[in-house]
């Protein structure tokens, strides 16, 4: 008996999504609760689960088709017998000719149509074979790990002989693709541009000298990664001091609402982290009753679930105030925008050698730039300015951050 696999319902004021990848195809066994396919909402990625044991029957939208809550997905056969599967592919392997198996491959997880949209894309700009690429993901499905490595093997390979009198004319070489803006990237741009409207947005800068933490961290690593099972970062001193800071400086972690300024007494920091379809922000809550061990780990859990497409609507709710860690790709100084309804974000950078002038003497210190953009209609610049000075001392004097100073 066939049943109708539904799109769930995906949270709050949430009631579509964009269908972003087929995780299993028709014919394929499924085991209760195992992932069919991954729907993209406005925040996060959400795997909808089969509802009983079977063979998947046929799909019923498209990649890429937006669906809303509770619309048909897909049919499962219940109790349909997996090894029918096998036993009908078997005879197709030893009696079909070539073009046999190449229909066969189409249908199979590498062929174009089954990648999700960031994996054509990457499959596309690169010219390379889905065929050709070993899938390390899960039921052997391509991601863009595997795409990258196929194509630096591509690059480091010899041309063969032949190669150029095959060559097209230049002229034939210029190509173009359109691809349809994944919801979640649709929401960013609607976010940042709706931000960029609505505050009067400005950005002041400073640098801080990082010896102090980089020691800290070369000398306590060890010992921290034992006690805690967590990796000593820098970014967990960075969010304890923020929490420090904005104590210190509330305008900075309030918000906007009509004609009213709302004070929060807590910070819920948001914390930008890489998702395969752009970034995520999830929040990490009461940070100022956290240590940076507790910081460590929540933000740990979320990059690797952000990686996974398993983080929750709820976490990526709230926020009183964004970190941003564009050094980690290697931005030397950006100007990050804010994420509404807060009011300020700060900006991170990557760490770069440069000579300073400490006690009079010029000597090389490991530097990075800091950010914060900030709403001027309820931050002065000098509470714009008191905020990054009272964290970059912290950085400065981690002792500050145990004796809150």
């Amino acid at each position: 008996m066939a049943t109708e696999v539904l799109v769930p319902v995906l949270g709050e004021s949430i009631s579509e999504a964009t269908l972003g990848e087929w995780l299993k195809q028709p014919g394929d066994a499924v085991a209760v609760d195992e992932p069919i396919a991954s729907l993209e909402t406005d925040k996060v990625s959400v795997e909808v689960p089969s509802p009983v044991a079977g063979v998947m029957g046929e799909h019923a939208v498209k990649v890429g088709d937006t669906v809303q809550v509770g619309a048909l997905l897909a049919t499962v056969d219940a109790g349909g017998s997996a090894p029918a599967k096998t036993e009908a592919a078997a005879p197709a392997v030893t009696a079909a000719p070539a073009p046999a198996a190449a229909s066969a491959a189409d249908e199979s997880s590498d062929s174009p149509a089954a990648l999700s949209p960031s994996v054509r894309r990457a499959v596309l700009e690169h010219g390379l074979d889905p065929a050709t690429i070993k899938g390390t993901g899960k039921d052997g499905r391509i991601t863009k790990e595997d795409v990258a490595a196929a194509a630096a093997n591509k690059s480091s390979a010899p041309a063969p002989a032949a190669a150029a009198p095959a060559a097209a004319p230049a002229g034939s070489a210029r190509k173009e693709e359109r691809v349809k803006m994944t919801r979640l990237r649709q929401t960013i741009a609607k976010r940042l541009k709706e931000a960029q409207n609505t505050a009067a947005m400005l950005t002041t800068f400073n640098d801080v000298d990082m010896t102090a933490v980089i020691e800290a961290r070369a000398k306590y690593k060890d010992l921290f990664e034992k006690k805690h099972s967590v990796r000593l970062g820098f970014m967990g001193f960075f969010v304890k001091a923020a929490t420090m800071a904005l104590k210190d400086i509330p305008s900075v972690n309030a918000s906007i609402e009509g004609d009213e300024i709302v004070y929060h007494d807590y910070a819920d920091i948001s914390v930008a982290v890489s998702a395969p379809n752009g970034l995520v922000v999830p929040v990490i809550r009461d940070a100022q009753d956290l240590t940076v061990a507790g910081i460590e780990k929540t933000i740990g859990d979320f990059g690797k679930r952000a990686k996974d497409g398993t983080l929750k609507m709820d976490e990526m709710k709230g926020g009183t105030f964004t970190i941003s860690n564009g050094g980690v790709f290697g931005s030397l100084m950006s100007t990050p925008i804010i994420n509404p309804p807060q009011s300020a974000v700060l900006g991170l950078h990557r760490i770069e050698e440069r000579p300073v002038v400490v006690d009079g003497q010029i000597v090389i210190r490991p530097m990075m730039y800091l950010a914060l953009s900030y709403d001027h209609r309820i931050i002065d610049g000098r509470e714009a300015v008191t905020f990054l000075v009272a964290l970059k001392n912290a950085i400065q004097d981690p002792t500050r951050i145990l004796i809150d100073l």
